[in-house]
């Protein structure tokens, strides 16, 4: 009789909605108050929702802003950037599982502070988070196209595990292929 090995599920503890600071990056807990100071931030760099799965521009920010409101208890974050005080972008914990993965993602980073290594910062104190939390793989899906968010990723040291063919069409119609990463709990360098 073959022997199974019956591996436990970890125990997670809830990614909730807490801020998280580090020197100049702030992530708050995405709020109303912060919707109209985003909508400022997307309109930075109207040229990249484009490859953005939902575009945050015009009249598209209004009902995709309130939908991201509408998910109360999600882990939704505004970027702030703590020395002006001034938000500069959202990001998100997705599908959180029972077995111990999450991923990072809906990612929008204003152009004021790319390349200043807030970028970095910040996905260290989400990675550090989710974590500490508990979970073991944290993944991030990327349109193949957003070469500078692979770029970003790969920095970070996750691996890239494969790409997904034509898995979404984004908001312009767009059949896109998507990159997946991954970063196990024992490889992460923070």
């Amino acid at each position: 009789m073959q022997s199974t090995r019956v591996l436990s599920m970890p125990d997670l503890a809830p990614l909730g909605q807490v801020a998280l600071i580090q020197g100049r990056v702030g992530l708050e807990p995405l709020s109303n108050r912060h919707i109209e100071p985003l909508r400022a931030a997307c309109a930075q760099d109207p040229d990249i929702w484009e490859i953005y799965p939902v575009s945050m521009l015009g009249e598209h920010f209004d009902p995709a802003a309130a939908f991201l409101v509408s998910q109360a208890g999600k882990p939704r974050f505004a970027i702030m950037d703590c020395e002006t005080d001034t938000v500069v972008g959202m990001t998100r914990f997705i599908n959180p599982d029972e077995h111990g993965a999450v991923e990072i993602g809906g990612t929008y980073i204003a152009p004021s502070v790319r390349g200043t290594g807030f970028n970095g910062a910040m996905k260290k104190l989400l990675l550090d988070h989710a974590f500490a939390c508990g979970y073991r793989k944290v993944e991030f899906r990327v349109d193949t196209r957003n070469t500078r968010s692979i770029a970003a990723v790969m920095k970070l040291g996750a691996i890239q595990e494969g790409v997904l063919r034509k898995n979404r069409v984004t908001w312009t119609g767009y059949e896109r292929d998507t990159a997946v990463f991954g970063l196990l709990r024992e490889e992460w360098q923070g």
